[in-house]
């Protein structure tokens, strides 16, 4: 992802800049290389010398969103008649049969789709969490790896997995699970093949069985053994809904939160999808644990979750970010379209006061940074990553706005007219740099259509 050294540019007086930070970068931002080096103040000019000027007066930039939640396989079975209106569990035991029928250019197809619209949307990092390895499937992870390389964006793939089968009290049938030696074994191998560290890095690898409704306790005490070992991050779904409560309670004797502590998990090692359904003192355990979660808005009003705590658990020293889910149950992978969806979400909760658009774009930026262990991204600062999305307001839905950085949420800008990743262009005038878009989209639907035949 590096670009030559010698090159340094001057993002020149941008319309407005959200930092994520409040620092002023009103007269704008000085990149080298693949680095923030300088923040302008309004109408100064750079100390550090520059070679190349990028006027962006007629834009609004912000640090790259930070998707940290989804499932890019799921675009290929977006709006699928039978699960549109059916909630989570009965909703993946019907849709359990399809994805196990996933090849490795089909989940080509789907994870490209999906980063390309993530891109598309400002997002320059994004985790995915991918736990299906029907039989041919063993690469599955590796196949993604190839995608974030060709697209130029830095994603978090976590190892899924499924152990714990419909005939052991699970809900995933059982040709999709796989046994905890298995699992084990390729962890370590994809950890010791693609996990990057330090700042940069492009590509890194966290461990993540899927939900305690699908795995045994001994895959999440034996991974969270394992993440410590190779010192990588731990994801998994948790408090989704109160089915999976239930389940916790009859299955394991104990609620989520308790579970997750008897396993090794309640870590700032540790970030959860979802988190909706904790009490106080699960949420004060949290807070002092240090563990992320991610706001899904989207989804779980889809599937009639609930509603996440979210200032509840950021008060207690939770961190929060957000992530758009699995696109059977958004059905989009657009991080701007669902920051402006947890805006209103958590406006029901907590009052129009208190959930500014601020603070649900540093929820999609900084927030999402700390979920992901990192400290390098999610902000515009020096000595940051060059990971920027800029947006034009000259849509008609634009019309009559004054405040740019309200307008990007209250005003719905779901795509950015530029894009930079460590320093590179990867979107340029709405455009993603070397990617078919029309070609890619009729391959995609042509994949989809033949998943879901004869479902």
């Amino acid at each position: 992802m590096s670009v030559a050294s010698s090159r340094t540019l001057w993002i020149k007086t941008p319309q407005a800049c959200f930092t994520a930070n409040d620092q002023d970068a009103s007269g704008g931002i000085v990149i080298a290389g693949n680095t923030i080096v300088e923040l302008v103040a309004a109408n100064q000019q750079p100390v550090t010398p520059v070679n190349e000027v990028f006027d962006a007066s007629d834009l609004v930039v912000i640090p790259g969103l930070i998707n940290t939640h989804h499932h890019f396989y799921q675009t290929l079975t977006r709006a699928w008649a039978p699960v549109v209106n059916v909630p989570l569990f009965p909703w993946l035991k019907t849709l359990y049969p399809v994805w196990a029928k996933l090849t490795p250019d089909a989940l080509a197809l789907a994870t490209q789709v999906a980063m390309a619209e993530l891109l598309l949307s400002g997002c320059t990092t994004a985790a995915d969490h991918h736990y299906l390895f029907p039989t041919g499937m063993d690469n599955a992870i590796d196949v993604q790896v190839e995608v974030v390389k060709q697209l130029g964006m830095r994603a978090m793939l976590t190892r899924g997995s499924m152990s714990l089968g419909e005939d052991e009290g699970g809900l995933p049938p059982r040709h999709t699970v796989q046994t905890g030696e298995v699992i084990l074994k390729d962890s370590e191998r994809l950890i010791k093949q693609y996990h990057q560290r330090g700042d940069g890095a492009q590509i890194q690898i966290a461990l993540a069985p899927c939900s305690p409704f699908s795995v045994t306790r001994e895959i999440m005490a034996d991974s969270a053994r394992l993440a410590e070992e190779l010192d990588v991050r731990l994801h998994t779904h948790l408090a989704e809904t109160l089915d999976e409560e239930a389940f916790c309670l009859q299955m394991f004797g104990m609620r989520t939160v308790d579970y997750l502590e008897s396993v090794g998990w309640l870590s700032d090692r540790t970030w959860l999808a979802h988190g909706i359904h904790f009490n106080p003192d699960e949420i004060r355990r949290l807070g002092a644990a240090g563990t992320g979660i991610c706001h899904c808005p989207v989804s779980n009003m889809r599937l009639a979750s609930g509603m996440c705590p979210t200032l509840d658990l950021e008060a207690t020293g939770a961190p929060v970010g957000l992530g758009v889910d699995g696109s059977a149950s958004n059905d989009a992978s657009n991080l701007m379209y669902e920051a402006r969806q947890a805006l209103y979400l958590q406006r029901l909760k907590y009052d129009a006061e208190r959930i500014t658009p601020e603070r649900v774009l540093g929820w999609a930026t900084k927030g999402s940074a700390r979920l992901l262990g990192r400290t390098d991204i999610g902000e515009i600062a020096v000595g940051k990553q060059a990971d920027l999305a800029m947006f034009k307001l000259d849509a008609l839905r634009f019309s009559g706005s004054h405040d740019p950085i309200s307008a990007l949420l209250l005003c719905g800008a779901e795509q950015a007219e530029y894009v930079m990743v460590g320093g590179n262009w990867r979107v340029k005038q709405g455009q993603i740099e070397g990617l078919d878009i029309a070609a890619l989209i009729a391959r995609h639907k042509a994949a989809a259509a033949k998943l879901v035949a004869n479902a």
